[in-house]
């Protein structure tokens, strides 16, 4: 069955235990994966992971680890990600079988509609499925409160506007934040504390600040820079993973002006219709991007940013120092293109 961004929270927080299979989808996958985890949240249940690839292989794989028990006792939820349709033949199996101890959780990108993963998911009652996009403005807003609450934690508009803003818009870092803050303050729904911005300036916003100058270093081929600001932030796996997301923020607002300028525009132009979307400090900086990084190496660089993040979310022991190795990459693809 559908359900839509603003009710999936609810049935995420009181599973319906006749679901056996969850599908989040879209193109906010960090968003999905805070799905993922609120609901194992909810189920007090351990992640296990399962390769797409191996459920593609022997379709019959899914239910068989769905039904076994678990090897420890104790609830857990089969993980699959990044998933697609190649499994849709594994999931038409766990949703036939006739009983099952795990619940199946698959993270995937955005699909096509007519797709066999999510036809199934969305026709199938045993089956939930919801996407995922990036929340922005009031959307935003209103997904810091609703997390807060979860958390246990009372805050007014003027906070939650700040965390969205500094979390960029991610779901999955705006979690993370307020779960920080919830544990600082010792808070539950039971028993609510007040979300300040005395508490966001103690304890920081993991969206922004530095983790966003790692990014703009790193593009803007400022080597020496780069390598003294990892050594002075000693990047940690949470910390690493908002790097490259704050890296994938710059470059996604970086490419459609940088295609602009292919199609023949000029510079002075494009950036001048950017109007508030750039940062006014930050517009030099931006201009130089421009004229470093060509349309094709933009993309690839996406490509190979999101392909870093996918492998330590993936990871039980996350290899950090391959952001620092990727940053390093891009500073100096970015000083031979000058």
């Amino acid at each position: 069955m559908i359900v839509k961004p603003a009710a999936v929270g609810a049935k995420l927080d009181r599973p319906d235990l006749a679901i056996r299979f969850y599908l989040f989808h879209g193109p906010d996958e960090s968003g999905s994966r805070a799905l993922g985890a609120r609901l194992l949240a909810a189920l007090g249940a351990d992640k296990f992971a399962l390769a797409a690839s191996a459920v593609k292989e022997d379709p019959a794989s899914l239910p068989d680890e769905a039904s076994a028990m678990a090897l420890f006792g104790g609830p857990r939820a089969i993980w699959i990600e990044p998933a697609g349709d190649e499994i849709a033949p594994g999931v038409a199996a766990l949703l036939d079988a006739a009983v099952t101890e795990s619940v199946v959780v698959a993270i995937a990108g955005t699909l096509k509609k007519t797709g066999a993963l999510l036809k199934l998911a969305d026709a199938h009652a045993a089956a939930l499925s919801s996407a995922s996009y990036a929340p922005e403005g009031g959307n935003a807003v209103r997904l810091v409160l609703e997390l807060a609450r979860a958390e246990g934690l009372a805050a007014n508009r003027a906070v939650a506007e700040r965390v969205a803003d500094e979390a960029g818009g991610n779901g999955a870092v705006i979690a993370s934040e307020l779960a920080k803050f919830a544990l600082y303050l010792d808070s539950t729904p039971e028993r609510p504390r007040t979300l300040t911005h005395e508490v966001v300036d103690a304890l920081g916003c993991g969206g922004e600040g530095d983790v966003q100058r790692l990014g703009d270093l790193a593009l803007d081929g400022d080597l020496a820079a780069l390598l003294e600001e990892i050594d002075r932030s000693g990047l940690a796996a949470k910390d690493g993973v908002s790097v490259l997301r704050a890296l994938q923020r710059r470059l996604l607002a970086v490419i459609p002006l940088r295609a602009r300028i292919a199609e023949g525009e000029r510079s002075a132009a494009v950036m001048a219709s950017a109007g508030r979307a750039i940062f006014w400090k930050e517009k030099e900086l931006v201009e130089r991007m421009l004229r470093t990084w060509p349309p094709e190496r933009l993309a690839r660089l996406v490509e190979r940013t999101a392909e870093i993040e996918r492998a330590l979310m993936l990871s039980d022991a996350p290899e950090v120092a391959s952001i620092g190795e990727h940053l390093v990459t891009v500073a100096r693809v970015a000083q031979r293109a000058r």
